[in-house]
């Protein structure tokens, strides 16, 4: 586990709902970076990286969306995608409230990178930054069938979790995945359609409003968020401070495959760069 792990609950912008959070403190860190999962995952699959960015002189804060891992909320299912965006901002509030002067920096993987994006855009002035992994920041082919579907009229229709075989080339990755019992083996159709329809189109239609410094890392094996997805968001946005990197063969979880070594260098590079 990472250094002080210390789990607490928070309300969530759903009333009734509270999210699971971890955080794990360092003495004297030099910055707070607050990491949001991706679809049917939770926190945990994120010890390794909040790990590494204690070593590297970071605090970590970490929650579960609402309805996945160990936070309340109807298995799989959400009413409005902005609920995601604004229990982020919730977590961000806390970090900074609890580590006044610190800079604030959020990394977010799949549609966690949809809830960063959607953050940059929505909460403007907050960050010092975000990292994005494998964002799914656009429509994307995976979706496409859910545009013809009216998922408002059968919102609880049941979606199989059948991508693990697509998530990394790490065979054991792909095993552990499929045992974790906080992984959920189906989510809702309306959840799916609010974030890779609603929120996909919402975003699009305001990337020339994201303006933070951010770095944007994508697999170029990525078969479950296209890596131009990626690609469309670094040429849409307003930031000047802005990178973009595609990892060859990679497949989508760029933070759990063979070779991660250099992604966690290049995230951590970004942020002492930009910590002075």
């Amino acid at each position: 586990m990472p250094n002080d792990s210390v789990e607490t609950t928070m309300p969530s912008s759903t009333p009734g709902v509270d999210l699971f959070v971890a955080i794990n403190r360092i003495d004297a860190p030099r910055a707070v970076v607050v990491i949001v999962h991706g679809l049917a995952e939770h926190l945990g699959r994120y010890d390794m990286v909040a790990r590494e960015l204690n070593e590297a002189e970071c605090t970590v804060y970490r929650f579960d969306n609402q309805g996945h891992g160990r936070s309340g909320g109807e298995r799989g299912y959400l009413d409005d995608f902005q609920s995601f965006i604004d229990d982020a901002d919730i977590l961000v509030e806390k970090a900074r409230d609890e580590n006044p002067g610190l800079p604030v920096f959020m990394l977010g993987h799949s549609m966690g990178g949809f809830i960063t994006a959607g953050y940059g855009v929505k909460y403007p002035g907050k960050l010092k930054g975000q990292v994005l992994s494998g964002a799914a920041v656009t429509l994307l082919p995976l979706f496409e069938a859910f545009k013809e579907i009216d998922f408002d009229q059968e919102p609880r229709v049941k979606v199989p979790n059948a991508l693990s075989d697509l998530i990394c080339r790490d065979k054991a990755v792909v095993q552990a995945y499929d045992d974790d019992p906080l992984v959920l083996k189906e989510t809702c159709q309306k959840l799916l359609g609010e974030v890779f329809i609603n929120g996909a189109n919402w975003l699009v239609g305001r990337l020339s409003e994201y303006a933070y410094p951010c770095l944007i890392l994508h697999g170029e094996g990525d078969q479950i968020v296209t890596p131009e997805a990626s690609s469309y968001m670094a040429e849409h946005i307003a930031s000047t401070d802005k990178a973009l990197k595609m990892y060859p063969g990679f497949y989508h979880e760029i933070l759990n495959e063979t070779g991660r070594d250099e992604v966690m260098a290049d995230i951590t590079g970004w942020l002492w760069a930009r910590l002075g």
